[in-house]
């Protein structure tokens, strides 16, 4: 209903990203007698899912290789167990299966549309919010939410105002525009700093194999825990690659308090040890005395970063593998185990817009993602402290804290 300038529903939704819509669809299916709306500050709804996974789409993972939900989700695992625990991937696959979507899961895990085509998810939610009768308003950016007598009143950048009995806010990462929406309501937030980005390393040489690729490497930061592995690409700034997002990922806050200053150690050999890496090596070294060092490169590594991994143990390119000695193996083992590579800045990934940090989780209520303060206040997706690794993640946590949401709004509703 809309009467002067002022819009008025059951249930509103600020944000139209994955975790606004799909929290949408389902509260329309749980509650087809209320009206609901979703108010985006963009031209469409979706825009960032329509490009993610390289406009393929990954929108979820199996978590075969996840040993501790820590690996995922660097911040908010928690409460991601409990959501997961009520809507997790199998759901997910489940639920766009019977939304006529055919899913593909690849040898890495990650999961996509069989159509290789992120516009399909697009479309499916799109069209269902259609049919369950969910409004839509793109172009208003809410800049003021207000709560008095049990209805939220939330006035848009355009001049128009919305006002509902229950409120979702699933407006993406915690931006200054939208901390600045929130102001006044009794939240807390945790400082956003980006948490998945590339890393810039200022070496001519390392930057000089852009395009290399080493399909399984792990890094870590000096002087911490933080560590990672997986594929590393070396590009024309420096480190990226999952082995690098994930790095970027884990120590986000660290990162950023250091102002993307550090020392990055690259494991060359992925996780062989010392002692396995100088048995590779003494055995390629014994194996063709005769050969210049230049042309036995380990497996897996090119010969460019062989040749880039033999200056940095100050070994000659011309030298025999039986001249070597045992000075030279030590240092060559040294730099292919702990390759000291200096950071002096981040670069952003190509899908780079998740953030760390957002709605503290002590104020919400994990059971239903609702404000502990403020009754039919509801929080998912990124806006919440909860970010992930690269590889659907992300999109996984927007569907399972738009499921838990629309079932808490569901609830409130119901109880009106």
């Amino acid at each position: 209903m809309s009467v002067d300038g002022k819009h008025f529903f059951d249930a509103l939704i600020v944000g139209g990203g994955a975790a606004g819509c799909f929290l949408a669809c389902e509260l329309a299916r749980l509650r087809p007698d209320k009206s609901i709306a979703v108010a985006d500050a963009g031209d469409t709804t979706l825009k960032k899912v329509a490009i993610t996974g390289g406009g393929r789409c990954n929108l979820t993972n199996s978590f075969a290789a996840i040993r501790n939900l820590r690996e995922a989700y660097p911040r908010g695992d928690k409460l991601m167990r409990k959501c997961l625990s009520v809507f997790g991937w199998e759901d997910t696959w489940k639920w766009f299966n019977s939304e006529g979507v055919e899913l593909v899961l690849q040898d890495d895990n990650c999961v996509f549309p069989a159509s290789q085509d992120a516009m399909q998810i697009v479309r499916t939610l799109q069209n269902l919010m259609r049919k369950r009768g969910v409004r839509v308003f793109s172009g208003e950016r809410i800049t003021a939410v207000s709560h008095e007598e049990g209805l939220f009143t939330c006035l848009s950048s355009s001049g128009s105002s919305f006002c509902s009995k229950a409120l979702a806010i699933t407006a993406g990462g915690a931006t200054p525009s939208i901390l600045s929406m929130m102001e006044g309501l009794p939240v807390s937030i945790e400082k956003p700093v980006p948490s998945l980005f590339t890393f810039k390393c200022p070496d001519p040489l390392l930057r000089s194999l852009m395009g290399t690729v080493v399909g399984n490497a792990c890094t870590s930061i000096a002087g911490t825990k933080f560590s990672s592995s997986g594929p590393l690409l070396l590009t024309d700034w420096g480190l990226s690659g999952p082995a690098a997002l994930k790095l970027s990922s884990y120590a986000a806050r660290f990162l950023s308090e250091n102002e993307y200053k550090c020392t990055v150690l690259v494991g060359w050999m992925g996780d062989l040890s010392r002692e396995e890496t100088a048995s590779v090596i003494g055995k390629l070294l014994s194996s063709s005395p005769k050969k210049q060092l230049k042309g036995v490169h380990p497996e897996g590594l090119t010969s460019r970063l062989w040749t880039y991994i033999m200056g940095k143990a100050g070994l000659r390119e011309d030298i025999l593998c039986s001249e070597v000695g045992a000075k030279g193996m030590n240092r060559l083992v040294e730099v292919l185990c702990s390759d000291q590579i200096k950071v002096e800045g981040r670069a952003k990934f190509k899908e780079e817009f998740v953030t760390c940090g957002g709605v503290s989780l002590k104020d919400v209520d994990s059971s239903t993602l609702q404000c502990r303060n403020l009754p039919g206040l509801f929080f998912a997706g990124e806006v919440l402290d909860v970010d992930a690794i690269t590889g659907g993640f992300n999109l996984q946590a927007a569907w399972s804290t738009g499921m838990v949401a629309a079932r808490g709004m569901s609830s409130f509703l119901g109880a009106l």
